[in-house]
């Protein structure tokens, strides 16, 4: 990924750092950092996936079920179901070491079922831009705003798919959106 030849101050995702950004997708400030998360976030999807594995498996005719069972359907922590069952707000059945059941029905009383998949995301509502000249730069002034090459800015109109507009010799490109690109986010 090629560097950009100005200077953006970003805070690191991760630890909250402040660092110089090398490119326009930098959001960590060390390779530490990005593996950090990018580790946080994988583990993150594979216990969605399973507690959703989980969640399927258990069958809607039974009346009571286990608390792995009770944390996969309802996206409650264990350890606050096992705190509610210890203050006594969810009668349980003890059928032996191990074996704690909860009813169901109560369940659905004190906790809405699991939200559907978080990977599952609402598609973006599309943006309306207004691309009259007086609410956009022209490719000239980007350049002497944020002092890089047209060549760039071209570059970066292309990649993150901002629209443009062309009156005569000039193109026009929203003002909202190259700010919001080329931003620090710590000044």
């Amino acid at each position: 990924m090629p560097t950009i030849g100005f200077e953006i101050k970003r805070k690191c995702k991760l630890c909250g750092k402040v660092f110089v950004a090398k490119t326009l997708d930098s959001h960590y400030c060390s390779p530490k950092c990005g593996k950090v998360a990018w580790k946080r976030k994988k583990d993150a999807k594979d216990r969605n996936a399973k507690l959703e594995a989980i969640a399927q498996q258990v069958s809607d005719i039974r009346e009571y079920i286990s608390v792995k069972e009770a944390v996969a359907m309802f996206g409650v922590e264990r350890s606050t179901l096992y705190r509610l069952i210890k203050l006594g707000r969810i009668p349980t059945i003890n059928m032996g070491t191990r074996l704690t059941r909860i009813k169901r029905s109560e369940m659905e009383r004190l906790f809405l079922n699991r939200p559907e998949s978080i990977a599952e995301k609402e598609k973006p509502v599309p943006k309306t831009y207004s691309l009259e000249p007086e609410d956009c730069y022209t490719i000239t002034e980007i350049c002497e705003k944020y002092h890089i090459n047209d060549s760039s800015v071209w570059a970066h109109v292309r990649k993150y798919s901002i629209p443009s507009r062309q009156i005569g010799s000039y193109v026009y490109v929203p003002k909202q959106e190259i700010d919001n690109l080329y931003k620090s986010e710590v000044e």
